[in-house]
C-alpha cells in the first residue's frame, strides 16, 4: 500500500519544462513535510503524480498525522490510498474490486471510471461495463448513473498491475510552496488576515508574517498562536519569519496629533510604510493584507488608494471582494476562526466620525504633525522569531501573577491598602461619560500614555485601571505586569454589567 498524490490540474496544463520544475518543487516540499515523522518515508516523483511509501510498522497516530499533512500541502489535488496487485483478466479485477465497494454503493447511484495504460485485450469501456455489472449484482438497491452519480468508483490499470484505490481525500490544491516567490502578510489575529495569508500560501507564495503590536505581550501571544497554526498546518516545508513591531507609541502619537476623522487611515499608512521598509530590508517584494472593500471606513476605494501611496511595495489583497460571511466560513475551514473568536479588539485608533473619502491634502496635513522618529524607533525595535520557534512564548520578565487583580468599587474600599483608579479612556470618551467615584482617588491617563508614565507613579498604593468594556484596561494591566509593575490591577465596573 502507498499514497498516490495527484497534481493540481493547473500544473498539468503547463509546458513540459514548467511542469517538471513544479513537480520537483512539490516533491521536495512533501519530503520536507513528512521527514520529521519518520526518516523511512520515501517520496518518488512521477510525470502525473507523486508516490509516497511508508513503513508498514508506522504507528497509527503517526500514520494519521501523515495523511493529514498530505491533504494540506499546496500543489496536491487529491490523495489516494492505493494497493497495487497483479491480475490476469477482468474477472480477477472484479473479484478484487467488488468487496471494496459493494457496501459503499448499496442503495446509491454509481458509475465506474476506468483508466488504462499499456497493452490489453480489452478497452476502458469494456472494463467499466464489466465491473459495473458485477457491482450492480453485488450491491442491493444500487443503480448505475453515468451523469450524476452519488459514488464514483475509480479503477486504474497500468500494464499488468491493478491499482485499487481504497480511500481518497481532496488535497489543498494550488501551487507548490515557494514556487511563486515571497510575500509578507500583515497579521492581526482576527478573521481576515489569517485567511488572506492562507490564500497566498495556497498559491505557492512563501509567506512571512508581520505583526503590529497594539496590546503588549498578551496580544502578541495570541497572534503568535494563530501564526504558528497557519505555518505548521499549511507551510511546514519552509521556515518563515514572524516579525513583531511595538506599535503602541505610534498609536499614542496618532491620538495626540492626528485629527479624529483620518486617524484610521493614517494608522494604516504608518503600518504599510513600516511594513514596506521591513520587507525591503528582508528582500521580500510584496505585502499582503486582509482588507475587503467597504468592510470598515479605512477600506473604501478612496482610502485604500491613500494607504497604498505610503508603501514602497505593491500591496496584495486576496480578500478584496469577499463578503465577511465567506471570510468567516473559510476561517472556520482552515481552523483559524477559533483564534479570532477569543482575540479581543486591541486597536485604540477608532475615529468617532471617520472620513470614508479622505483627501490627499488632509492626510498630508495630518502627517505633517506626526513625529516620524516614533515610527523609526518602532521599526528599529522590531523582533524576529523563526516559525519553528513560535510555539515558545515570547521573552518576558519574571512579572508576577498571570492575571491582574480585579476589584469592584466596594472591594477597593474594603481593601487593606491604598487604592486609586486610573481612567485610561481617551479624553473625548471621558468627556462624554465621566466616571463618578467620589470615594476613590482618581487619575486620568489615556491608555496610549500609560506605559510611559506608569513607572513615575508612586508605588505606595495599588492602581486600578478603568475603561468602558474592561478589555483595554485588562490588556494594559497585563502589559504592566509583564514589565514587573505588580501594583496595577483592573477596576470592575459592576454598574455596567
Amino acid at each position: 500500500m502507498y499514497y498516490l498524490l495527484k497534481l493540481f490540474p493547473e500544473i498539468t496544463i503547463k509546458s513540459r519544462s514548467v511542469r517538471r520544475h513544479m513537480t520537483r518543487c512539490l516533491t521536495a516540499n512533501v519530503r520536507n513535510t513528512l521527514r520529521p515523522l519518520d526518516e523511512r518515508i520515501r517520496v518518488q516523483e512521477r510525470w502525473d503524480s507523486l508516490q509516497v511509501a511508508s513503513p508498514d510498522d508506522l504507528p497509527d497516530a503517526t500514520r494519521a498525522e501523515l495523511q493529514q499533512r498530505l491533504t494540506r500541502i499546496p500543489g496536491i489535488h487529491e490523495v489516494q490510498v492505493v494497493e497495487e496487485v497483479g491480475f490476469h483478466d477482468l474477472d480477477e479485477i472484479a473479484d478484487r474490486l467488488t468487496p471494496l465497494w459493494q457496501a459503499e454503493i448499496a442503495g446509491r447511484r454509481f458509475r465506474v471510471s476506468a483508466r488504462r495504460r499499456g497493452q490489453h485485450d480489452f478497452s476502458s469501456a469494456d472494463m467499466e461495463r464489466h465491473l459495473g455489472a458485477r457491482l450492480l449484482a453485488a450491491a442491493p438497491g444500487a443503480s448505475v448513473d453515468l451523469r450524476h452519480p452519488e459514488v464514483d468508483v475509480p479503477v486504474q490499470v497500468v500494464d499488468d498491475r491493478l491499482r485499487l484505490i481504497r480511500r481518497r481525500w481532496p488535497g489543498l490544491g494550488g501551487y507548490p510552496l515557494g514556487l511563486q516567490g515571497q510575500a509578507m502578510a500583515l497579521i492581526s489575529g482576527g478573521y481576515d488576515s489569517p485567511v488572506a495569508a492562507w490564500r497566498m500560501i495556497r498559491r505557492g507564495i512563501k509567506t512571512h508574517f508581520l505583526f503590529f503590536n497594539l496590546g503588549g505581550p498578551e496580544h502578541e501571544r495570541g497572534v503568535r498562536e494563530v501564526t504558528h497554526h497557519l505555518w505548521r498546518r499549511y507551510s511546514l516545508s519552509h521556515r518563515v519569519n514572524f516579525i513583531s513591531v511595538p506599535f503602541e507609541p505610534v498609536v499614542a502619537e496618532i491620538l495626540r496629533n492626528v485629527p479624529d476623522g483620518v486617524m484610521g487611515v493614517v494608522l494604516k499608512r504608518m503600518m504599510v510604510r513600516a511594513a514596506s521598509r521591513i520587507a525591503r530590508r528582508a528582500r521580500v517584494p510584496a505585502l499582503v493584507t486582509g482588507d475587503a472593500i467597504a468592510q470598515v471606513s479605512s477600506q473604501t476605494l478612496t482610502n485604500l488608494a491613500l494607504i497604498d501611496d505610503a508603501s514602497e511595495l505593491p500591496v496584495l489583497r486576496p480578500l478584496l471582494t469577499e463578503d465577511k460571511q465567506e471570510i468567516i466560513r473559510q476561517a472556520r475551514a482552515i481552523d483559524t476562526a477559533r483564534f479570532a473568536e477569543t482575540m479581543p479588539e486591541y486597536c485604540g485608533v477608532i475615529s468617532r466620525r471617520p472620513n470614508t473619502r479622505a483627501r490627499r491634502d488632509q492626510i498630508a496635513e495630518a502627517e505633517a504633525a506626526f513625529d516620524f522618529g516614533v515610527l523609526d524607533a518602532a521599526i528599529e525595535a522590531a523582533t524576529l522569531t523563526r516559525s519553528d520557534e513560535l510555539a515558545a512564548p515570547p521573552a518576558a520578565t519574571d512579572a508576577g501573577p498571570a492575571e491582574p487583580l480585579t476589584l469592584s468599587a466596594r472591594e477597593a474600599l474594603d481593601a487593606d491598602e491604598a487604592i486609586s483608579v486610573i481612567d485610561i479612556r481617551a479624553p473625548h470618551e471621558r468627556d462624554e461619560a465621566p466616571l463618578a467615584l467620589p470615594e476613590l482617588p482618581q487619575l486620568e491617563i489615556p491608555f496610549y500614555e500609560l506605559q510611559s508614565r506608569a513607572e513615575a507613579l508612586p508605588d505606595d498604593r495599588r492602581y486600578l485601571l478603568y475603561c468602558d468594556q474592561g478589555v483595554m484596561s485588562r490588556m494594559q494591566a497585563l502589559h504592566l505586569l509583564d514589565r514587573g509593575l505588580t501594583h496595577f490591577g483592573v477596576y470592575r465596573n459592576t454598574a455596567s454589567r
